[in-house]
């Protein structure tokens, strides 16, 4: 049933940008019209206009708005420390951070092609500026001799792969706790790169 929401305009557009976070998660962004958007809210689809010109302009804010609050969370997360803690911490933030949103972590990752070059091209350098902090640390690393990395660039790419997969298959109901996943995960980020301190605690 859509759900109805009140005159008060910021309300209205945050149901707007939840309500395409999902339909665009389960069904793809070029299946979804802003008629179906608009019911799922329960306003009449002339009313989206007012908030989104087009329904690109609401992509491009969705996706803007997820690069913002990573960079954004993870700059409040960061540790000043050396490049093992600043690694945990990177890995235990990102693991959060995405769980908590999975169809938006699904239509950032799944909906670039849907952008035109220049919004593209803004997210692409958002998510360029957020890895390479992960670059930094395994640079620090790998300059201390805490980490055994040959090729940062490439290390940095399958640690991002690896823990942004967790929600392919996280179930929060199953198994394992998010905590317990962020801690394995973090031991098979640790291995990767040879962390020197942290596998001479672990032998």
């Amino acid at each position: 049933m859509a759900r109805t929401v009140g005159s008060d305009g910021e309300k209205t557009r945050s149901a707007i940008r939840d309500a395409a976070t999902g339909l665009f998660a389960r069904h793809g962004y070029d299946a979804v019209s802003i008629r179906q958007i608009a019911a799922e809210v329960g306003v009449q689809a002339a009313a989206l206009y007012r908030y989104f010109a087009t329904k690109e302009d609401l992509l491009f804010d969705l996706m803007q708005s997820h690069m913002d609050a990573l960079i954004d969370s993870w700059e409040q997360q960061r540790p000043n420390d050396d490049p093992t803690a600043r690694l945990a911490a990177f890995v235990g933030n990102h693991i959060r951070f995405h769980i908590e949103r999975r169809h938006s972590t699904h239509v950032n990752n799944m909906e670039l092609r849907s952008l035109s070059h220049d919004r593209l091209s803004t997210i692409l350098r958002l998510r360029g500026a957020y890895e390479k902090e992960l670059r930094q640390i395994l640079r620090d690393g790998a300059e201390t001799g805490a980490f055994v990395i040959e090729d940062v660039t490439l290390t940095a790419m399958a640690i991002i792969q690896m823990i942004t997969g967790v929600i392919v298959w996280f179930r929060p109901d199953e198994r394992l706790s998010v905590t317990q996943v962020t801690e394995t995960y973090h031991q098979m980020t640790m291995r990767l790169v040879g962390a020197q301190e942290w596998e001479s605690q672990h032998v």
